[in-house]
């Protein structure tokens, strides 16, 4: 019999969450949607996961991805979140104001072990990275499916910028509005960068702009296979409920 368990990506503006098939990585009827509260400090968004909670009528374990590094539950880092997240025992607040187990995982790398599952990295046993171009620029990294956890890509330093996703992420497209080659052309120096140092066997592209693949994708230049992710919105809801079931390697 399959199991749902409800997944929740927790992002900068908005909270989501469904239930998940984690046999089959279906999501079950519509997603839910609540605004990320603003400030959105630790107990603000206990809250919310809370409210998710009830309106899923969940009974087990959740999942939520998270916008940090989370080890072992505590969120170590706050780049693009509340500074009070430094430090916080997450899954023990959230496990506490849901009264059920509550996982954390790093976004990225719940939207990789979703893809690594049923998507584009799906049956893949080489090193594969997953980046995320969002806000910022997310990644994950897998060698034979299992995943090395809270690699952080976006925050290394390179060609003078400090963080890279201050010259190479989505966002900066629209800011600075730039082309889609333009852009492209950033996003490809990175992964060339990326390519020499980890010789990954596979490239999957994630994040908004994954949807429009063929008017950037075209402008890359890496050696390897590059394709953009499959699960897209979806990946962070599904890699959560995996990592909450008990199905993430990287776990």
């Amino acid at each position: 019999m399959s199991k749902a368990v409800l997944g929740i990506d927790i992002g900068g503006s908005g909270i989501k969450g469904n239930m998940v098939d984690v046999d089959t990585g279906v999501l079950a009827g519509e997603r839910f949607r609540i605004s990320t509260p603003d400030p959105s400090k630790p107990e603000a968004v206990a809250e919310v996961v809370r409210q998710m909670v009830e309106h899923f009528a969940a009974d087990g374990s959740v999942g939520c991805t998270f916008p940090a590094i989370v080890r072992n539950g505590i969120t170590l880092s706050a780049s693009n979140v509340d500074p009070e997240w430094i430090g916080t025992d997450a899954d023990k607040l959230f496990t506490e104001t849901c009264g059920l187990p509550v996982t954390l995982v790093n976004d990225a790398d719940a939207a990789g072990v979703a893809e690594m599952a049923f998507g584009a990295g799906q049956g893949h046993q080489g090193v594969v990275i997953l980046l995320t171009f969002g806000t910022g620029i997310g990644s994950a990294v897998f060698y034979r499916g299992v995943l090395l956890p809270n690699t952080e890509f976006g925050q290394l330093e390179f060609r003078g910028h400090r963080p890279v996703e201050d010259w190479a992420a989505a966002s900066v497209k629209e800011q600075k509005d730039l082309s889609w080659s333009t852009w492209a052309k950033r996003a490809d120096r990175f992964l060339n960068y990326l390519e020499e140092i980890f010789s990954p066997d596979l490239f999957i592209l994630g994040g908004g702009v994954s949807r429009k693949f063929d008017q950037w994708g075209k402008f890359l230049s890496t050696k390897v296979t590059t394709v953009p992710a499959t699960l897209r919105n979806e990946a962070g809801i599904v890699g959560a409920a995996l990592t909450a079931s008990g199905g993430s390697s990287g776990r």
